[in-house]
């Protein structure tokens, strides 16, 4: 019997969702992604509906890593319709995430 309240994959998740995917790519051992995590919740709360911001964690999933060839953390990646919009290593002010976001959704 086929399970049909299974969460979309990553890959499903980036390939097949008309609203924007922000992708933060992070390890517990980071303290810079330890700082980033008040951002990323800003931006969710300020543009709520807008965009799914989803984590990776590198080091449960190498596989993902090695495809975007993630090289350091933390990395953020937006998809839109399928496509990679945007890549930044490092921690960005929540307002410059907000403005790379709405660029990507106005294209």
């Amino acid at each position: 019997m086929e399970n049909t309240t299974s969460k979309p994959t990553f890959a499903e998740l980036i390939q097949n969702s008309e609203t924007p995917v922000l992708v933060d790519f992070y390890a517990d051992w980071c303290q810079p992604c330890h700082m980033l995590k008040p951002i990323l919740h800003e931006v969710g709360q300020n543009m709520e509906g807008q965009v799914k911001i989803i984590k990776i964690d590198v080091d449960r999933n190498p596989a993902a890593s090695a495809k975007y060839q993630i090289r350091s953390i933390p990395t953020m990646m937006l998809f839109h319709k399928g496509q990679v919009k945007w890549r930044q290593s490092g921690v960005v002010p929540a307002h410059h995430i907000e403005q790379v976001i709405r660029e990507a959704m106005a294209q």
